[in-house]
């Protein structure tokens, strides 16, 4: 079973590795998850890239604009592959082109994004950090039904880590969704789905730990994975870190 990741830059180098096992797998349309708050994308998606630097020009990497693709261009040099914004006149999908990586696509780009989806056809496509949630949860109505059937259901998670308040949601193709809880000095397994644990299972989870913390017998400690309130001595404080160093 693979580590639950110490730091940010560990959990980089394992979503490396999971989105290479679904490509070696067959997996086409892959998602990758960061879901860190106020986390800086261009500095991750570098360091994710070098897993496929050596595609060259079969590579392609997608920004939501301009704007976004023109700072990655400055700042990562001269580069092997193209990077474009989305909605770029020399952003058409190329023949030559056989693996595609897209950064921090929202709901804005969603329309954009299966257009080209369509254009690459059966060629494997990488969302990195997509911000799709809007489309997939707040409509009701026969398009956004018709959508999330036609688009937003081929993604399939390769990597996904959701810190929670003193916990965690963590997934690493092809092994299990896991939830995780922050101990005094480190993070423990909690409980395995084969699915992403939704808010019900959550709180499920987490009340039966309540219940075995009250009835835990008088004078007789509770087990670390059940502390109310741990310490923040792990990943969080790692991430906390690690951002202000991006920032610096």
């Amino acid at each position: 079973m693979l580590a639950f990741p110490a730091d940010l830059e560990t959990a980089v180098e394992q979503a490396k590795d999971a989105a290479q096992q679904a490509l070696a797998a067959g997996l086409t349309r892959i998602q990758v998850d960061l879901a860190i708050p106020e986390l800086k994308i261009q500095p991750i998606a570098w360091q994710f890239l070098q897993a496929f630097v050596d595609r060259e020009a079969k590579l392609r990497v997608f920004f939501p604009d301009p704007g976004a693709a023109a700072l990655a261009r400055r700042d990562w040099g001269e580069l092997p592959f193209a990077v474009r914004g989305m909605e770029e006149l020399k952003a058409a999908v190329q023949p030559e082109e056989e693996l595609f990586i897209f950064i921090e696509p929202s709901s804005v780009e969603v329309q954009r994004l299966e257009q080209l989806c369509q254009e690459i056809g059966d060629r494997p496509v990488i969302l990195l950090n997509p911000r799709l949630e809007d489309v997939a949860t707040i409509g009701i109505g026969y398009a956004a039904r018709q959508l999330r059937e036609r688009f937003l259901n081929q993604w399939q998670s390769a990597y996904y880590l959701s810190p929670l308040e003193g916990a965690a949601i963590f997934h690493a193709y092809p092994q299990r969704w896991q939830v995780w809880q922050e101990t005094e000095n480190d993070y423990e397994l909690l409980q395995e789905y084969d699915q992403r644990p939704n808010g019900e299972d959550l709180d499920r989870l987490f009340a039966g730990l309540a219940a075995v913390d009250v009835d835990a017998p008088i004078g007789v400690a509770a087990p670390a994975a059940t502390a109310s309130r741990p310490n923040r001595g792990g990943l969080l404080n790692e991430l906390q870190r690690f951002l202000r160093a991006l920032g610096s």
